[in-house]
């Protein structure tokens, strides 16, 4: 807590700080503080009916539920299931090169890889490694 709510909300720290004030200040410090907690108050009971409202709502679902003979697990099974999609299959390479024996795949997607790269640059042409029946 900051210094000013400790000294606020402790009696005699509060009494020895307010001790130099007149009594018409007091008087405004306790309007103030007042006004303050009416309107605390009158934010309190508005989100009280809202939330009214929104147990209400929540009480008649559930009544129609039950009276269909459904329960609240029922939809949850219903919400589990269709919660993750499923990871799609990973893509099938489209390109390979042989590398110091080492067989080296591209699926052309992302970034060439250096292998690739090297010898693009060279001359050579990426059809040339095309996995045959990848075109």
């Amino acid at each position: 807590m900051s210094d000013f709510l400790d000294i606020l909300t402790h009696g005699r720290r509060f009494k020895a700080a307010v001790k130099e004030l007149s009594i018409e200040d007091l008087n405004d410090l306790a309007a103030k503080l007042d006004k303050i907690i009416v309107e605390r108050e009158e934010e309190a009971k508005a989100d009280e009916a809202a939330n009214a409202e929104r147990n209400a709502l929540i009480a008649g679902i559930l009544a129609q539920i039950e009276n269909s003979g459904l329960s609240i697990e029922d939809l949850g099974e219903v919400t589990a299931s269709k919660s993750a999609p499923k990871k799609r299959a990973p893509r099938p390479a489209k390109y390979q090169i042989t590398l110091d024996g080492e067989l080296i795949q591209w699926t052309g997607q992302g970034r060439m890889p250096t292998v690739f790269k090297k010898e693009v640059d060279a001359g050579k042409s990426m059809s040339a490694f095309l996995i045959p029946g990848m075109e």
